[in-house]
């Protein structure tokens, strides 16, 4: 064996023994450095006659080439066995069933809301909607609020800046009552045709009962427990020429003992009073059973409609009388579910919204 075959031998033994990339390289250099072995042997070559030169040369070249190969075959089996360690340490196990995407719900105001909307269908109670940018005609003047109303102000309201094109201030609409009146007034213009029903004189002819309720968002400056600046309100309005209390009472009793599913509830209406209804009652209910039994719960404002606002709908007091009550389904929906912080509903945490699946 020659000086250049054992030089070879060497180098392949120690270049396959190497452990890393950096011990491998650390025999590189002593083989292929600047001062390796190698090299070493090609600087010799000055002394030699050409004859020399050439085959000493191509022998010192076949064993650099031998040493290269041995050289590349170790790296790429060192990068080969990187990988699958880096592969194993993240390995799948593909015989675990897949993460799959969850199914959305309903919210549950949004549930509450379609509970009640079928509610009152069955009853024959249209469903409308409306502006939620009104303006103070609608969300106050229209209602009986007169302009020195605490309602009217900038504390309790949101006012928006600019005007409608009639020259009246906008607000965020505080109630969706002003959809009792907007409703009335396309009622009429459908069932009496070519009659204005903002033109000043009430329409005293005939015309069928107006039946509708109001759901929607509203917005007040108010934020607790159980007042949120944005929350839900719902409306309800009957209209007719015998239209008593007695059918509210009738009407709201349905609904509530409907909602919450229980025969036994109780109801009180308490006198009270508002702006657009005369006389009014708060409506309070009452468990049977329950963590809430016993306590009465505030849940709907009602009264027989004043006729200031019967007259803004444009029609006759002295004919057309009737009901209207307000509820708010965020409160409902509270007392449903047993929940008892209002802002829990928007804070848009899923792993509280997901129990309402």
């Amino acid at each position: 064996m020659t000086d250049l075959d054992t030089l070879v031998a060497s180098a392949q033994e120690q270049l396959n023994a190497a452990p890393t990339a950096a011990e491998l390289e650390n025999a590189k250099a002593q083989f292929l450095g600047k001062s390796g072995r190698l090299t070493e042997l090609m600087k010799g070559m000055a002394q030699l006659s050409p004859e020399e030169k050439r085959t000493r040369g191509a022998a010192i070249n076949a064993a650099k080439q031998a040493i290269e190969t041995a050289l590349g075959a170790r790296r790429q089996a060192l990068q080969d066995a990187e990988l699958e360690a880096h592969l194993k340490a993240e390995a799948l196990d593909v015989s675990l069933p897949g993460r799959t995407r969850g199914t959305g719900s309903l919210h549950p105001v949004t549930l509450t809301l379609e509970r009640i909307e079928a509610i009152f269908g069955s009853m024959g109670f249209d469903v409308a909607d409306g502006p939620e940018i009104e303006t103070d005609w609608f969300s106050f003047t229209s209602l009986n609020n007169p302009p020195n109303h605490p309602a009217r102000s900038m504390q309790d309201t949101f006012y928006i800046d600019g005007k409608s094109a009639d020259g009246l201030p906008l607000n965020l609409r505080p109630h969706t009552s002003p959809m009792q009146v907007r409703y009335a007034h396309a009622h009429i213009r459908k069932h009496a045709a070519g009659f204005d029903p903002r033109a000043g004189k009430p329409w005293d002819g005939p015309l069928p009962d107006i039946r509708v309720i109001a759901p929607g968002r509203t917005y007040r400056v108010d934020s607790d427990a159980t007042h949120s600046p944005m929350f839900h309100q719902c409306e309800g309005l009957w209209l007719g020429e015998n239209v008593s209390f007695a059918d509210l009472k009738t009407i709201f009793t349905g609904f509530c003992k409907t909602f919450f599913e229980n025969d036994e509830l109780v109801l009180r209406f308490r006198p009270s009073f508002f702006p657009f209804t005369e006389p009014s009652a708060e409506i309070d209910i009452q468990f049977p059973s329950g963590p809430l039994a016993g306590k009465w719960l505030e849940v709907a404002g009602s009264g027989q409609v004043h006729p200031n606002v019967v007259r803004h709908m444009g029609l006759d007091p002295e004919r057309y009388i009737g009901f209207a009550f307000g509820m708010g389904p965020d409160r409902l929906t509270m007392l449903r579910y047993g929940v008892n912080d209002l802002r829990l509903f928007f804070d848009g945490d899923i792993r509280f919204l997901s129990q309402f699946q």
